[in-house]
């Protein structure tokens, strides 16, 4: 049987550095992110305990003092879906504030309730790093790009494949590492974690109709969020609506883009863009059976929108920072796919899936420098090379992190 293939993660330089300074290390991400993978890879000398073990749970629920003494004189642990162990984070309070104490690197899937309780106990005392799933720039090996490296020309590499063959497969790194079924394993995927997970948070009792509301946010991937509307489609409230993706976001699943404006108050009250953070996901929701089936399903640019807009997300989240990653519309109908806001610096981007660059597909950012002349202007299509053209960057598709 053939190894499966092993993946250096960007994230784990900044995991290392922080690791440094803090004794606590909270890592988040949805699961099958990689998340133990790249923990336990930055840290092999740590120990390592599942709190998804039965046996480690009751340890750590009915004696946590016992529990955490184990790991006493070790330089480190690992305690992995930590956030099934609530009154854990405690006892650790009282641990981590000793001279020399043991380094702790806290993973969870649920988010919204490992971030809860660090917030409760142990704020100030723990770094918080999100993963997400494989970038193309991970999968090829490169050196991860850098948020500057995004307002340059793009260096010449090779395309890492079809553009179809990676909407469809999508970024959870079991797909690339070992030689699995796509839809066999998301489907998997979907009925194992995200239903249990997600369900769990909400006290959802209906699996239909919840599994009805994944299918119907896959089709608004890279498209404004209508609560009204999509609430109206899977038969639940506007309320229930804003809850559900709340938890989908927060588990890691789907990400709100907020619109740009120069007044913040109105970032906050106009519609974001709702994204899933994985395409094959999207495509296993959405009934896409295969790579070919991609090829002109009226979705495909909407999809290939979300593995850009992903790709440059990972080169923010994979340093620790959170992305200042934007949209632009407004009342003339002008719209810009992507803007990276960085304060001094500004770059928008469209995003094309054509192999073949138009002027008209230049409209857009040349209207937009219109209004914002000190921004820089790019765009990222399905062509294989990067080169300058009327003053803006063009960009591959695969070189985007």
């Amino acid at each position: 049987m053939t190894p499966p293939k092993e993946f250096k993660r960007a994230l784990e330089t900044r995991l290392r550095a922080l690791s440094r300074s803090f004794r606590v290390i909270s890592l988040t991400g949805p699961r099958q992110a990689g998340k133990t993978t790249l923990a336990r890879r930055a840290f092999p000398r740590f120990a390592y305990v599942s709190l998804e073990d039965i046996d480690e749970r009751e340890f750590a629920t009915q004696d946590p003092r016992g529990f955490l003494a184990r790991f006493a004189g070790r330089p480190g642990v690992i305690l992995d879906e930590v956030q099934r162990t609530p009154d854990l984070f405690s006892y650790l309070q009282g641990i981590v504030d000793a001279p020399g104490s043991t380094r702790y690197i806290l993973t969870g899937s649920q988010q919204f309730q490992l971030s809860e309780r660090i917030s409760q106990t142990l704020a100030g005392r723990a770094a918080v790093l999100r993963l997400m799933g494989l970038s193309m720039g991970e999968v090829g090996g490169r050196r991860a790009l850098t948020p500057a490296g995004l307002f340059r020309e793009a260096p010449k590499m090779q395309a890492p494949g079809e553009i179809d063959e990676w909407l469809f497969r999508g970024s959870f790194p079991r797909l690339h590492a070992e030689n699995i079924p796509v839809r066999a394993w998301l489907n998997g995927y979907v009925r194992t974690y995200v239903e249990r997970d997600v369900r769990e948070i909400l006290g959802v009792g209906d699996a239909g109709a919840f599994g009805r509301f994944l299918a119907l946010v896959a089709g608004r991937t890279g498209q404004l969020l209508n609560a009204s509307a999509l609430g109206a489609d899977a038969g639940v409230s506007h309320a229930t609506v804003q809850r559900w993706v709340s938890v989908l976001e927060t588990s890691g699943l789907v990400v709100l883009l907020p619109p740009h404006h120069a007044n913040h108050r109105k970032r906050i009250v106009k519609a974001p863009r709702i994204y899933l953070t994985d395409t094959g996901l999207a495509c296993f929701l959405l009934g896409i059976r295969s790579p070919e089936d991609l090829r002109n399903h009226p979705l495909r640019g909407h999809l290939f929108k979300t593995l850009v807009v992903m790709e440059i997300m990972k080169v923010f989240v994979n340093q620790g920072e959170t992305p200042p990653l934007f949209f632009f519309r407004d009342r003339t109908g002008l719209e810009v796919d992507l803007l990276v806001d960085l304060g001094k610096r500004l770059l928008a981007m469209e995003i094309k899936s054509s192999t073949t660059v138009r002027e008209d597909a230049l409209s857009g950012l040349k209207r937009y420098l219109a209004v914002a002349s000190s921004a820089r202007a790019s765009l990222v299509s399905g062509c294989p090379d990067s080169y300058v053209r009327s003053g803006m960057i063009v960009r591959p598709w695969f070189a985007c992190s």
